[in-house]
């Protein structure tokens, strides 16, 4: 499902987040996921348990690879916000 999403339109966010006893630290990434079908790549990162989910093996046409590229951000921490760019 989010395979096709991302090929009918690349425009994709991340968010990563630290809850602490005291305060709450997160961090939005936002950028463009690519979706790799290239061998190179799904070899790369392919690991012998995923055969689990793709039964086929690293050849699996249903395998592929997500590459996000972040472009800017947003962090938060202590009710205060600041947004940011990636170069």
């Amino acid at each position: 499902m989010r395979v096709s999403q991302y090929k009918d339109n690349s425009n994709a966010s991340i968010y990563f987040y630290h809850k602490g006893l005291i305060k709450y630290v997160g961090v939005m990434l936002k950028g463009k996921m690519e979706v790799l079908t290239d061998q190179k790549p799904k070899n790369m990162i392919w690991k012998k348990g995923d055969t689990m989910f793709y039964k086929k093996g690293v050849i699996d046409p249903d395998y592929c690879v997500l590459k996000f590229t972040a472009t800017s951000g947003r962090y938060y921490c202590d009710l205060k916000t600041e947004n940011f760019d990636i170069e």
